[in-house]
């Protein structure tokens, strides 16, 4: 496999955000210029002593760096930068993200997203107050893969469940249970919102999108298969976004184009798009589940 310097360099700036490094703590380590190691982010040309050096100061792998071995990061932030770069250069990308992918969600969806991470964050004042930036720094990297889908025209598979779907509808989309009742109904009522959205997105079959509904309940642990022409990487992530009780604090998510895990997780998309429903019969059980949620005891409203 031929190295790609730009590759590397994306590499580098996921893993030096998951370490908490600024740039220039990164080149006194390393003994050289902040501009240098802007340069290597950039995609310049880097000899193997200078990667087995960064390796080394960011606690990983030469082969890591080089894309050959597994890509571990325990922050969000970085994570979500790295999905964004490795979409960046997708084709398709294949997703099970409990309750709903973020790139298929309506443009008021990320109002409530705030507001259910905020919730989610422990007390402390001073880690608080950290916790809240690294929140607004997520959103901000997810709100740039939506602009870039929509953008670009990606083509995107998403696999829903409509377990998930149907707990979100009862419990709402909420951080923690100390949520008075008014607003517990309007968060319920943005959830009902977002599956009347997951139905306006069925029915009227935008360019790219693919929506399999599956019945029974999936592991928690996010997946994603991004295609690209050449090859196929994985990311798996226990980080959770929206629905209830979200987690972007805690967890170790993981980025691959090994063979093995790659083919696997191929035929578990493979065997779940063949067992899902889609159209007119996804369409179908989601109004029967948005009907049992008794919220507002109003219709489905129509597509526009």
């Amino acid at each position: 496999m031929a190295i790609r310097f730009d590759d590397i360099g994306k590499r580098l700036r996921a893993f030096r955000l998951d370490r908490q490094l600024t740039a220039e703590q990164i080149a006194e380590r390393l003994g050289v210029s902040r501009a240098a190691v802007y340069r290597i982010e950039s995609g310049d040309v880097v000899k193997i002593d200078t990667l087995e050096r960064l390796a080394e100061v960011l606690e990983t792998s030469t082969a890591s760096l080089l894309g050959f071995g597994m890509e571990y990061y325990a922050s969000p932030v970085a994570y979500f930068e790295r999905m964004r770069q490795v979409e960046e250069q997708s084709d398709q990308v294949i997703a099970h993200f409990p309750p709903l992918s973020y790139l298929l969600t309506s443009d008021q969806y990320s109002d409530y997203l705030r507001k259910t991470l905020i919730e989610a964050l422990p007390a402390n004042g001073e880690e608080r107050a950290k916790a809240e930036a690294e929140v607004d720094t997520i959103l901000s990297i997810l709100d740039e893969r939506k602009k870039a889908r929509r953008r670009r025209g990606l083509s995107v598979v998403n696999f829903v469940t409509l377990p998930e779907i149907e707990r979100s509808l009862k419990i709402g989309i909420i951080g923690h249970f100390a949520i008075p009742e008014d607003e517990l109904l309007a968060r319920r009522r943005a959830a009902r919102d977002e599956v009347e959205h997951l139905i306006h997105l069925i029915r009227s079959e935008p360019m790219g999108v693919q929506i399999g509904l599956i019945e029974e309940t999936l592991p928690t642990v996010a997946f994603q298969l991004f295609r690209t022409a050449d090859r196929t990487c994985l990311g798996i992530s226990p980080f959770r976004l929206g629905g209830e009780l979200p987690n972007v604090r805690i967890g170790v998510a993981m980025l691959t184009a090994e063979e093995q895990p790659v083919r696997m997780y191929e035929q578990i998309a493979n065997d779940l798009w063949r067992r899902a429903h889609k159209g007119a019969d996804a369409i179908a059980l989601l109004q029967a589940v948005l009907l049992r949620s008794g919220i507002d005891g109003a219709p489905v409203r129509a597509a526009s």
